[in-house]
């Protein structure tokens, strides 16, 4: 077994924290930004309801990204360089999308009854951009920002699918929080975003290999693959259940959180299979996380930092859950 020095386990520390940091910023604004796109599909009077659902968490939920970004910056600041430089039009797209996201959050709130409206369409607008920006960026970040035409079109089929999946997410976030007809509502929903997501999923699962051969290396090699294959196997078998789920009585009533507790499931699970492809890249193929990390020195310094900000982040959010937690009420404005 290999033993890592203090100096050689530092930046696999930021690595991995940086890795939970987006995850929990893709499951928890995944689900917002999910009700953001299913604003088309619901009344004035749900759109509302919508909004309620998820007002008490969506912006502190981009905290998560601050902090993986931040992470990026201060201790890989090499790899900052290359991802960014790389994906800077993307992230430019995805920061309108955030900002349209946040002024009709709030305008709609004052907005004449003519007005609330166009508020409405731009949140949707900036909740789309948003997440086809991320999938892109996903795509091209997986890809090893390769060029010849197959990786764009491997970044343009995640830049579709993320967003389905956001959506999926979204709609058993309101299965969970809503009842009545929107929840009869949010299960329809769910089932027409469940078989593109199941669809992406496999073609991309299938196109990753082929674009990329260091994951096609790592998962194709034995004995590997045999451990390897219970990650799609238990992907498969989540995705499934949902499915399911969304078929039958529980889900209107005692077990209307558990399509979105699988998901959660899907998405740690899509984050481990990444995970494993990369490591020990910050870059695929370009540099690792030794190669793209800061001074031990610097590291150090930084770690203090993030033993107190961290555990005051995840605290202040597992408080707002737990307060809001339950189904949502009628929305009201101060």
């Amino acid at each position: 077994m290999t033993s890592f020095t203090w100096a050689e386990a530092l930046p696999v520390v930021f690595m991995a924290l940086m890795g939970v940091s987006m995850l929990i910023y893709v499951v928890s604004d995944g689900y917002d930004l999910g009700v953001g796109m299913l604003m088309h599909r619901a009344t004035a009077e749900e759109k509302d309801t919508l909004v309620a659902s998820i007002g008490p968490f969506w912006d502190a939920n981009e905290t998560w990204l601050v902090l993986g970004v931040g992470v990026l910056l201060i201790a890989f600041p090499k790899a900052h360089g290359v991802v960014l430089g790389e994906l800077y039009l993307p992230v430019a797209f995805m920061l309108i999308g955030l900002m349209l996201r946040g002024v009709a959050f709030d305008f709609r709130a004052k907005a004449r009854e003519g007005h609330k409206a166009t508020w409405d369409r731009l949140f949707f607008a900036g909740s789309t951009i948003t997440s086809v920006a991320q999938g892109w960026m996903l795509g091209r970040y997986v890809s090893g920002f390769g060029s010849g035409w197959n990786y764009p079109l491997f970044a343009a089929a995640i830049a579709v699918a993320l967003p389905m999946a956001y959506v999926l997410m979204g709609a058993c976030w309101l299965i969970m929080k809503t009842e009545g007809e929107l929840q009869s509502r949010a299960i329809g929903w769910a089932k027409i975003a469940w078989l593109p997501v199941v669809v992406g999923m496999v073609l991309i699962s299938m196109a990753t290999p082929w674009i990329s051969e260091t994951v096609r290396h790592r998962w194709f090699a034995l004995p590997e693959i045999i451990a390897l294959s219970a990650i799609p196997l238990a992907t498969g078998a989540a995705l499934w259940t949902v499915r399911a789920l969304l078929g039958g009585r529980l889900v209107r009533g005692v077990l209307c959180w558990l399509p979105f507790a699988l998901m959660i499931g899907v998405f740690l699970l899509g984050f481990l299979g990444l995970a494993y492809s990369i490591y020990p890249f910050v870059v695929i193929d370009r540099l690792t996380v030794w190669q793209a990390a800061s001074s031990t020195e610097a590291l150090e310094f930084i770690l203090v930092g993030v033993c107190i900000s961290v555990p005051a982040i995840a605290g202040y959010t597992i408080y707002s859950y737990r307060v809001f937690r339950g189904k949502t009420g009628e929305l009201k404005y101060a």
